[in-house]
């Protein structure tokens, strides 16, 4: 997975998604940052998006990896040929087991369910994103 500021840079800057988080809530106040990593296999059509969640305070401390894919079950099941185990768990939004996780991944999980994916531009920004990273 590289990240799409590694060939973008400049729009990666305009485009990243960020939540202002304040006092008082379940997350450490703070503003974090969904940060897009995709895949560079040139034969992999995976229509996903691995976000790594950082604070703007904290460096390049990863709060949450979060793996997000827009296709249906269908399509994932039809590309993993077959196993529909791995299909349900490649579509939607879940933690990445083999990146970085904090204590407060779970909540970051949530705040990305209820919050960020329920803006449709984001989502359409999301593949047009994959779809320039593939074509570069």
């Amino acid at each position: 997975m590289i990240p799409f500021y590694n060939k973008f840079r400049n729009l990666a800057i305009a485009e990243t998604r960020t939540v202002l988080i304040p006092a008082g809530a379940p997350l450490p106040a703070g503003k974090y940052c969904f940060m897009e990593f995709y895949c560079d296999d040139p034969g992999c059509d995976c229509r996903r998006v691995v976000l790594q969640v950082l604070r703007e305070d904290s460096g390049d401390k990863v709060w949450a990896s979060i793996n997000y894919g827009w296709a249906q079950p269908s399509y994932y099941r039809k590309w993993m040929s077959g196993n529909a185990k791995l299909a349900r768990g490649m579509a939607g939004a879940t933690l990445d087991p083999f990146n970085p996780q904090t204590e407060y991944s779970a909540e970051l999980l949530d705040l990305f369910q209820q919050v960020v994916l329920k803006d449709p531009a984001y989502i359409r920004r999301l593949r047009r994103h994959y779809e320039m990273f593939k074509e570069a």
